[in-house]
């Protein structure tokens, strides 16, 4: 039986480890408390700055740097709780630990890949959203299997043959979801290519697809119609498409035909001068770009005069102004002429009355 003595002694030994446990959590604890206090005013201080990354790297490393500081006080913690009892159940907790720590880094890696994301979209006007948002995905992606692949290395699981089983379950896997697959390298194409990006207005003809474009998936691109209606496209609809991007147009074009009748032949050198000399001194027209404006076409009711000329504006709305200007205006120069705008009409003619005294009646 156990004496009073071995009694006593036990408890000491209990006190001992259980004491030194406490306070290696209890210090883990302050530590962490420190930390955020220094880290709160590291934030605030980089605030105040114009760099880009001092922020978002405190931001990132915050939480990390937590679990970590908690992993290795536990882990520290039971080490000393094992020598003092020898439970083997206590082994386990170093490859917890490093476990923990991979994973707070890669954390950390992702927190600070979407806190630059971020800024750089909100910070930087010549930025491109879509490419940003693809190689910010892309670079997440590759932590988190490097993580994993870690992590397997730290358990001793061999790399070799996960990565072998990886390429048996993937070609597996590229049979089952070829879909997917061509959707997934659809999206890789467009962020390469980058033929639009998000706010752009594009259309298809050879689909009936128009619309803005709101956000560029790894499958499916979402668009949102004129009238309002939410359009999800799968990308690998795009590599088999011609798309127009009428966003990225340098002008826009008018191109109209406006007949005079045949009975204003003497005032159509005059009018064509004066239409000319108008679009050539307006000041919404691009007068770097190409001007036509003549006298073309016999038509049956008119004489037609083909005007074709760009506005420097590609807005939309903005471009129909300017359009309906020019076309009043030379509404004005064919009447300020004496001339009238031509309407489909129609001439009879009849022949001289006495071809018909001649005519002699039939019995």
């Amino acid at each position: 039986m156990m004496n009073w003595e071995d009694l006593t002694q036990l408890v000491s030994q209990m006190n001992s480890y259980i004491l030194q446990a406490f306070l290696v959590v209890f210090a883990s604890l302050v530590l962490d408390f420190a930390q955020r206090k220094i880290l709160n005013r590291l934030h605030l201080k980089a605030e105040k700055t114009q760099r880009l990354w001092d922020d978002a790297i405190i931001d990132s490393v915050k939480k990390p740097i937590s679990l970590i500081i908690w992993a290795s006080g536990i882990y520290l913690a039971t080490e000393i709780i094992r020598e003092a009892t020898g439970a083997v159940i206590f082994k386990v907790v170093g490859p917890f630990r490093d476990t923990v720590i991979i994973g707070a880094i890669a954390w950390f890696l992702v927190r600070l890949i979407r806190h630059g994301e971020r800024r750089l979209v909100a910070g930087e006007k010549e930025v491109d959203p879509t490419t940003v948002d693809a190689i910010a995905k892309l670079l997440k992606v590759s932590v988190v299997i490097t993580a994993a692949l870690v992590v397997l290395q730290t358990l001793g699981f061999s790399i070799s043959g996960v990565v072998a089983f990886g390429g048996i379950g993937g070609m597996a896997v590229g049979f089952a979801a070829k879909d997917l697959l061509a959707n997934f390298f659809g999206g890789l194409t467009i962020y390469l290519d980058r033929p639009f990006t998000v706010g752009d207005w594009i259309r298809s003809p050879d689909r009936d697809i128009e619309g803005t474009v709101e956000k560029i998936g790894w499958r499916l691109t979402s668009i949102r119609t004129f009238d309002k209606r939410p359009l999800y496209v799968p990308n690998s609809t795009f590599t088999t498409i011609a798309v127009e991007n009428p966003s990225r147009m340098l002008n826009r074009r008018i191109k109209e035909t406006v007949g005079i009748r045949y009975d204003d032949a003497g005032k159509m050198e005059t009018i064509v001068g004066k239409i000319k000399d108008m679009i050539a001194n307006h000041p919404d027209i691009d007068h770097n770009m190409k001007l036509i404006v003549n006298f073309t076409t016999f038509a049956p009711s008119s004489l037609d005069i083909f005007i074709y000329t760009f506005t420097i504006t590609t807005n939309w709305v903005e471009f129909h102004a300017v359009k309906q200007d020019v076309l009043l205006k030379v509404i004005n120069i064919i009447e300020d002429e004496g001339a009238e705008v031509a309407f489909p009409t129609s001439t009879l003619h009849l022949a001289d009355k006495d071809i018909f005294k001649n005519m002699e009646p039939r019995a």
